[in-house]
């Protein structure tokens, strides 16, 4: 098991239930420099300025999260994401498409980006989208300005797909949690970076597929991992990454005496008496189904106090590509 370290900050983080009060309240956290999470269609994000730097140092301290890994700026419009980046007409083609949506771009700056560079941790690219949960919208639009918001977690931990899981997390280090309930999606927006040929540079909640038709052609394969000491393109791409602290298995065929199994469809594991716990991603084989309950699940069962989680073979087609990255990082441990 790894070690948790826990910070008494002694601030009181507050939580309140989404409407009309809680966008009210998140706007005006956030121009005032605080940290607000909320939830997207993907997973729940933590707010900040993304103009204010030092809004943006206290995110990195809060999360954990190293300062050369770069945040998504989340906006309310097209027209907002225009004034940030630069956009040649195969991102226009895909920001008209699937935004909003689970799809973040990765474009040149534009040359008056209002983006922090901390933020952009000084590349000269910026990743942008419009997420399409309605209560992250009517934050945003209330606040009046672009909002960074990466995964409301300690940095590496497990993404939060409910409110009590951000609580869980980051309790004490952040002036406000919006409880919109579940999430949809359940794993991180879709990246692709708009160069001279579109990459994938990390699968999300937006098939390749998809992304591929309105493309008319195929993505490029992402650049290898960034490893812990250099400089990743784009949120997402650490060797480790979403990972519990219960040490993860790939791949089982078969559970061995003091682990938790994490299934995925009707099939038998063999030794399956064997799991001190047993949860299944979806027992119907469905792969949407499984991005949902992936994070809440590994949550779950890293409380479980099992000597390592097993995870059964998932297909890589579809959001299976998604799922797969997300377990690989986890298996990564940190």
């Amino acid at each position: 098991m790894r070690n948790l370290v826990t910070v008494d900050t002694g601030l009181k983080t507050h939580v309140l239930s989404a409407g009309a009060a809680a966008t009210a309240t998140a706007a005006g956290v956030l121009a005032e420099g605080g940290l607000v999470a909320f939830p997207t269609e993907t997973v729940y994000g933590l707010g900040a300025d993304a103009g204010n730097a030092a809004a943006i140092a206290r995110l990195y301290q809060a999360k954990g999260r190293p300062a050369f890994n770069p945040l998504i700026a989340h906006v309310a419009d097209l027209g907002a994401a225009r004034r940030i980046a630069l956009f040649n007409g195969q991102a226009l083609r895909l920001a008209e498409a699937f935004w909003p949506g689970p799809l973040t771009l990765v474009l040149p700056k534009a040359l008056s980006c209002p983006v922090a560079e901390l933020a952009t941790a000084g590349l000269d690219t910026v990743a942008i989208r419009i997420p399409a949960h309605k209560v992250a919208r009517d934050i945003i639009k209330a606040f009046g300005g672009a909002v960074v918001a990466p995964s409301a977690n300690l940095s590496g931990h497990v993404s939060p797909t409910t409110a009590e899981h951000v609580n869980g997390d980051l309790a004490g280090r952040i002036d406000l949690i919006v409880d919109g309930g579940p999430v949809e999606v359940g794993v991180e927006s879709t990246i692709v970076g708009c160069f001279s040929d579109p990459v994938l540079l990390r699968p999300g909640g937006l098939t390749r597929a998809e992304i591929e038709r309105v493309l008319g052609q195929p993505l490029q394969s992402p650049p290898q991992d960034a490893e812990t000491d250099a400089q990743p393109v784009a949120p997402g791409m650490l060797a480790s990454h979403y990972a519990p602290r219960t040490p993860v298995r790939l791949n089982a065929s078969d559970v061995h005496v003091g682990e938790a199994l994490l299934a995925f469809g009707p099939a038998k594991v063999a030794r399956s008496e064997c799991a001190s716990v047993v949860m299944n991603l979806s027992e119907r084989g469905d792969l949407a189904e499984a991005a949902a309950n992936l994070f809440g699940y590994l949550r779950t069962l890293d409380k479980r106090n099992a000597d390592a989680i097993a995870v059964t073979p998932i297909p890589e087609e579809g959001l299976g590509e998604a799922i797969n990255d997300r377990l690989r990082r986890a298996a990564v441990g940190r």
